[in-house]
């Protein structure tokens, strides 16, 4: 079998979210010698992408602008056409003969449109929807975004596959106290610190947990007053709220942010803290939660979307809503040892759950099922 796959989302030179998703893919089928697999970009694939080989190979065309749009569908009407077509972001290709799956990994521009930049937005709603109607399959990356997808688009339940997402379980383990010390010197970080890794957006609800940091710091324990918050990620946008309430707060001494930090430096980033926080608004899966749960740190989530199922019962649950729900959860992972180690123990449990192998593995079994 021939797939065609669409690698732009891989294709970037600071991966987050999807664009882990679609690299850690890649370089599972680029071990698969099953089939035959072609890789659609429009740049030239860029320096750690898996090598080409025999049943593997790159096609780099234009023009970039609405590319699934018009220069794919395009290249498939008119060149040597793959049995299927894989896209794994949300935009499968326009008008395309050619059968097409699509991973569809969240709907929150529809649950928090204001939360969008504009054009983003129109993007996301009118792609998505075309994409979602006019697949041969969809794979959603959680059930929770399985049951979004068929309440707001009314598809068939068969036409949708849930296939979870992993984690690198090379990168991802407990790091040494040298490693750690040697990137908290590098970040300036000093003392204990709670951490947050994603990229910075409003969805994230970031302000949220600062104002609970300052909650938490405000407090009669002494012991809280040295404590950092450190937010690792890149700007996204609409950021600048974020920091404008580090400033209000007076918090510039308080709050580290690292920027986009490179994926050497995130397991030791993560294993130094006392305690992970994603305290989202909508979240399709949250890689990041089971990242954290490798490294053997506690975790404290929302208690929306896909994060309740996929933590289980290995993390604090929060109202994201809330400055005092994801205080007081902070704080209790602070003064308990056995709310630690209980959450520590869990969590090790939990990610066996997960691997970037079996997500490829049921991956292709959909794609070959068709």
């Amino acid at each position: 079998m021939i797939i065609g796959l669409d690698g732009n989302e891989a294709n970037v030179k600071n991966r987050v979210g999807s664009g882990v998703y679609a690299y850690e893919l890649l370089s599972q089928f680029a071990k698969n010698k099953s089939h035959q697999f072609t890789v659609y970009l429009k740049e030239k694939p860029q320096s750690g992408l898996p090598n080409e080989a025999a049943n593997f190979i790159y096609k780099v065309f234009g023009p970039r602008k609405m590319w699934t749009q018009f220069a794919l569908p395009i290249k498939l009407t008119f060149g040597k056409k793959p049995n299927v077509f894989f896209s794994m972001g949300h935009y499968g290709p326009r008008f395309s003969k050619v059968p097409y799956v699509v991973t569809i990994h969240d709907l929150s521009y529809l649950y928090f449109p204001e939360l969008f930049n504009k054009n983003d937005l129109y993007q996301l709603t009118n792609w998505s929807k075309y994409s979602i109607n006019n697949s041969k399959h969809i794979i959603a990356v959680s059930k929770k975004t399985k049951e979004d997808i068929l309440k707001n688009y009314k598809i068939p339940s068969a036409k949708v596959s849930v296939t979870y997402e992993g984690y690198d379980e090379n990168r991802f383990k407990p790091q040494s106290k040298a490693a750690i010390d040697k990137v908290k010197a590098k970040y300036k970080i000093e003392r204990d610190y709670v951490i947050f890794v994603g990229t910075l957006q409003p969805r994230k609800n970031i302000g949220g947990l600062i104002k609970a940091f300052d909650q938490l710091i405000r407090d009669q324990r002494p012991e809280n007053r040295d404590l950092k918050l450190i937010v690792v990620g890149k700007k996204g946008w609409l950021y600048e709220s974020i920091f404008q309430i580090v400033k209000d707060l007076k918090l510039q001494n308080k709050v580290i942010f690292t920027d986009f930090a490179p994926d050497s430096d995130i397991p030791a980033l993560i294993s130094g803290a006392r305690c992970y926080v994603l305290p989202s608004l909508w979240e399709g899966f949250g890689i990041p939660v089971i990242e954290a749960q490798a490294c053997g740190v506690p975790t404290i989530v929302s208690n929306v979307s896909s994060l309740p199922e996929v933590v289980g019962d290995s993390a604090i649950l929060i109202d994201p809503n809330s400055t005092k729900s994801i205080a007081i959860a902070i704080e209790k992972v602070l003064v308990s040892e056995k709310t630690r180690t209980d959450l520590v123990a869990k969590g090790f449990k939990n990610i066996k759950r997960f691997s970037w192998q079996k997500c490829a593995q049921e991956t292709l079994k959909v794609i070959e099922n068709l």
